[in-house]
């Protein structure tokens, strides 16, 4: 009861202020990729507009009108929620001249009807959707219903701003027919509006995975093409945030070149196929912020791709998958067969649903012996210590409620760095 008054309440202060600000609103949403999309999105707007972004996962009923307020959490504390209030109303009373004039909000749903509650807070301008994949089905029953509650976002823009749509998810693309407003479709697909040709892992020195330094591609649009690097990233993920951010700038006017120089800044959230070095002078590929199957089969098929140096091992590290509903079993599934066909020589499955990503590595005849399988994150820490060598590439990722970043803390060559690079290390001990 206390959590819905509260809900209420900041509702109401959050759309006050948007109507005294009138700032503009871009949604994002998808079932992967909203966060580094959005990241992505203020990196470029930012570097021309005053703009504001969620923060950490603030993309629910209380985080998104405390993004619009500009405070963080007061957590439980009663005398910092009652001084955001008074906060809050001077602003509304008293217009601030540094309020942003963009705000990008990253618009999270788990069941039916959140979408509409969102968008009932502060109603979107612009809009951007990533995919539609498994994530929620539990919640869903079908992909078609999660695509539904997220096309709500492009439905309701106004035929003043712009939908920007993932060209290559067809139900994403078929979204199409539902807007009202102008439309700009993004992806590998060359019949998108803004696509990315020549995509290429970039080296320095020699082309081994320790010398990776993220990926570069050609950004198109009507015909001219500008070379864009990433250099703290690498998989097609990374690209589709690119792509989106282009076509939200560019509906704002910017051209390639603005568009390209942004990018090179931008700095990908923790835990979304980050590249970090490890002990023993191993390459960790830390995508442990969260998982499904669609964007782990993506991280295999990329970190498969790198190449390694003579005599390195490649280790998937992959933790259970949650709210998979009835594609649960075919999802760990899917994802073990992939580890086999991808160029892994080890695997390590952790969690009581990975027990099928063993059988569906076992299936596509990887080694027995090659693999092996741990109950918690932390089980696996002194395992892995011991077994790595010089060069080895590990690619450890896992749903949020299995702290897959616990593995990644043990490994980092670097100790202290621990809070700037990894995912969750500010409240939680690992």
């Amino acid at each position: 009861m206390l959590n819905k008054t509260l809900q209420r309440i900041l509702k109401l202060l959050a759309s006050r202020v948007v109507k005294r600000y009138q700032p503009e609103i871009i949604g994002v949403t998808g079932s992967v990729g909203k966060t580094s999309t959005k990241e992505a999105i203020a990196c470029v707007l930012g570097s021309k507009y005053q703009i504001r972004q969620n923060k950490k996962n603030y993309n629910n009923e209380i985080g998104l009108p405390l993004t619009i307020l500009g405070f963080d959490s007061p957590g439980s504390s009663i005398f910092k929620w009652l001084f955001l209030f008074i906060k809050t109303l001077g602003l509304i009373i008293k217009k601030d001249s540094k309020y942003p004039e963009i705000i990008i909000l990253e618009m999270g749903i788990d069941r039916p009807g959140d979408m509409d509650y969102l968008i009932s807070i502060a109603r979107p301008q612009s809009g951007v959707v990533t995919t539609i994949g498994q994530s929620h089905l539990e919640f869903f029953g079908t992909q078609d219903k999660i695509a539904k509650e997220k096309g709500k976002l492009i439905e309701r823009l106004s035929g003043q701003g712009w939908a920007v749509l993932n060209y290559d998810d067809l139900r994403v693309r078929r979204m199409k027919k539902i807007s009202k407003s102008k439309v700009l479709t993004y992806g590998f697909d060359q019949d998108a509006d803004i696509s990315a040709v020549e995509l290429v892992f970039s080296f320095e020195n020699s082309r081994e995975a320790g010398n990776l330094s993220g990926l570069s591609f050609k950004l198109k649009y009507q015909g001219s093409a500008m070379p864009v690097h990433l250099p703290a990233v690498i998989g097609y993920p990374a690209v589709y945030s690119a792509l989106a951010a282009a076509a939200i700038g560019i509906a704002h006017g910017m051209n390639l070149v603005e568009i390209s120089q942004a990018l090179y800044n931008l700095e990908p959230p923790r835990g979304r196929m980050n590249i970090i070095n490890g002990l023993k002078k191993s390459l960790i590929v830390d995508d442990t912020y969260n998982a499904s199957p669609q964007s782990t089969l993506e991280a295999i098929r990329v970190t498969g791709m790198i190449a390694l140096a003579e005599g390195a091992r490649r280790w998937a590290i992959l933790g259970d998958m949650f709210e998979l509903g009835a594609y649960t079993e075919d999802g760990h599934l899917a994802v073990g067969q992939a580890v086999a066909q991808n160029n892994f020589d080890y695997l390590i499955a952790v969690g009581e649903r990975s027990l099928k990503t063993i059988d569906g590595a076992l299936k596509k005849k990887m080694k027995k012996d090659r693999i092996f399988h741990f109950s918690t994150a932390l089980e696996v820490c002194e395992f892995i210590k011991q077994q790595l060598e010089p060069n080895d590439l590990l690619l450890i990722k896992g749903s949020q409620g299995m702290r897959m970043e616990k593995i990644v803390k043990q490994l980092v060559a670097e100790p202290d760095k621990v809070k700037e690079l990894l995912v969750r290390q500010d409240w939680a001990d690992a």
